[in-house]
């Protein structure tokens, strides 16, 4: 479990603001790991790079409060961390969180159905902003299994929980597939066959971030 106090009902608001919230504790308890996994075969930012992401993100959406709607505390905390980490990485997260934005426009409480939204808009608008491919070791590579389980049990009618402890153990089985891909982006394609053995460092954060939303539900 994650650790945080707080366990959630559903996705409203007020839930969405202490995901946020969880997400930048994660990300600071996460630093340093993500520093190390990504100095072995990048550059060695990812750790500070996701800190300052969330604590921009956390800050926007406290500031904003459950008073406001879902989409637009999307929109704020992917604003927040395209002004906060203007980094390939920053900006990806960036854009997934305003894609998601729009895909949930009107909505008052993200069930399955529209967390399946949400993290399909979250995998595309990373695709098409990153010109990646799955297969390519990057995060594409653990949100797409994420996007493609959450369809999969809303077509089910799943509970939330189940939904996302599903595409949680997704996420987990597409992480260990990376370390045997071959890096095609950003600096570690520097390294290619260097980097088979590692698991993808952008991969981790989006691992991390399906991970800590399942593990705030609460199970009925």
């Amino acid at each position: 479990m994650s650790g945080d106090a707080v366990t959630l009902k559903a996705f409203d608001a007020a839930g969405v603001v202490e995901l946020f919230v969880s997400w930048r504790n994660l990300f600071v308890e996460q630093r340093e790991f993500l520093i190390a996994l990504d100095g072995k075969v990048g550059d060695s930012d990812l750790g500070i790079t996701m800190a300052k992401s969330f604590a921009a993100a956390a800050e926007t959406v406290l500031a904003e409060g459950d008073s406001s709607d879902i989409s637009r505390l999307l929109r704020s905390a992917g604003i927040a961390i395209a002004r906060a980490a203007p980094s390939t990485m920053g900006t990806l997260t960036a854009t997934g969180f305003l894609r998601a934005s729009n895909a949930v426009e009107g909505r008052k409480i993200l069930d399955t159905v529209a967390l399946s939204d949400f993290w399909k808009a979250y995998r595309d608008g990373v695709a098409e902003r990153g010109k990646a491919k799955v297969g390519d070791k990057t995060l594409l590579d653990v949100l797409d299994p994420i996007a493609t389980t959450m369809r999969t049990q809303a077509s089910m009618a799943a509970a939330v929980p189940t939904a996302l402890y599903a595409a949680a153990e997704a996420g987990a089985t597409a992480l260990e597939a990376t370390k045997s891909m071959v890096a095609q982006h950003g600096k570690a394609a520097a390294f290619q066959q260097k980097t088979v053995g590692h698991q993808d460092a952008g991969a981790t954060v989006g691992y991390f971030m399906i991970r800590r939303m399942a593990e705030l539900v609460v199970v009925d």
